[in-house]
């Protein structure tokens, strides 16, 4: 490894927004910007056990190890557990980063139905009750159950039950992909696929980027021992570790909040984006009514929005929509085995009120004139 001496800082600090500052002194300066442990530091990875006891208390021997973002853990995961031509139950529709690491390993996308409450327990208990005999079951169920990228939905704790009641019948993994788990907008945070795993059959992946850095690239992943070991392998041969310098800001700064000052700093997080929901789905109910439906979010950064009488988005979205300046994606996007839709995903996690308003008149615009005259009128 390098020698230390011969890198080119002394130190390091940074002000919160609070006004308080944090200094990272020689001696911090130098470990976080050398090599360390693939797993991620000790001291934060124990800090992270103490905030999964708090805030899930799992009934599972389980490990944890750091990523450069969860996405880099997921992935990593897919690569563990799936083989050629595996079959894998997914949610439709759902996050397209996934959908678009998974389609390269030429995988079968088994769709299980979602509506405003997640996941349905009922239609992915009819897929495996009815699963070909000479076809061995998947292996995992991936899901973001909180917040859902493109949905907003949240998977409630009964029907969360449920499915964990098929996994063990049926003997699959859960891959819990929660980043916007701690954005929650009810007073009292739903329970966690995790937090009732008594088998080890639950990955469950979180990320400090929604409440901390996005640019930070800091996750991390909980679950059985074994399966955090052959990751951590993985990242040993690929990465070598996550960023120091992310670990060693991210750690002084929730040492000095505490487990209790993090959780009521996601709180502040999760009100604000509240408000934001409020607002953009006033000036939905504005534009929108009688053109389009939603659900109101729970969680997360989302709104899945149904334009009425149009059956494929995608012309209006990339085209008409892009021409003058409003940002969505095309809802075919997110399904997992890709058909036209009539929905588009909106956010609202960085617009400003008047951004939010002009672009839902605008959006309001658009599909009627689409009604009216279809694509060849402003093509």
């Amino acid at each position: 490894m390098p020698n230390p001496e011969t890198f080119p800082y002394k130190n390091m600090s940074f002000r919160m927004h609070n006004g308080e500052k944090i200094t990272l002194g020689e001696a911090n300066l130098r470990r976080a910007l050398q090599y360390s442990g693939t797993a991620g530091f000790p001291e934060l990875i124990d800090w992270l056990r103490k905030l999964q006891w708090e805030e899930h208390q799992p009934d599972c021997d389980y490990d944890i190890c750091l990523g450069n973002g969860s996405q880099d853990l997921l992935t990593k995961a897919f690569d563990m557990l799936i083989d050629e031509g595996d079959s894998i139950l997914i949610e439709k529709p759902t996050y397209v980063g996934a959908l678009s690491y998974l389609r390269p390993l030429n995988v079968k996308f088994i769709e299980v139905e979602c509506d405003s409450n997640g996941i349905n327990p009922k239609n992915l208990a009819d897929i495996l009750a009815n699963w070909p005999k000479d076809k061995p079951y998947p292996k995992i169920l991936y899901t973001v159950p909180t917040g859902c990228n493109p949905t907003g939905m949240i998977i409630p704790l009964y029907r969360k039950e449920q499915i964990y009641e098929l996994a063990q019948k049926y003997n699959f993994l859960i891959l819990e992909d929660d980043p916007y788990y701690y954005l929650q907008f009810s007073p009292h945070r739903i329970p966690s696929f995790f937090s009732m795993d008594i088998d080890g059959r639950v990955l469950r992946f979180d990320s400090f980027s929604k409440v901390i850095s996005a640019g930070m690239r800091l996750g991390w992943v909980s679950g059985p021992r074994p399966l955090i070991h052959r990751i951590i392998l993985h990242s040993q041969v690929v990465n070598l570790h996550p960023s120091g310098l992310s670990q060693m800001i991210t750690y002084l700064i929730l040492t000095r909040w505490g487990i209790g000052g993090f959780l009521a700093h996601v709180d502040e997080i999760a009100t604000f984006y509240q408000e934001k929901r409020d607002i953009f789905c006033k000036s939905a109910q504005k534009y929108l009514n009688g053109i389009a439906e939603w659900n109101v979010p729970n969680a997360g950064l989302f709104v899945w929005i149904k334009l009425l009488d149009i059956n494929d988005s995608t012309f209006l979205i990339k085209n008409k929509a892009m021409f003058k300046g409003v940002l969505l994606i095309p809802g075919h996007d997110f399904y997992p085995n890709s058909v036209p839709t009539s929905y588009v995903r909106a956010s609202f996690s960085t617009a400003t009120p008047k951004e939010i308003d002009e672009a839902l008149k605008l959006l309001g615009e658009m599909i009627r004139d689409e009604r009216n005259y279809g694509e060849g009128e402003y093509a």
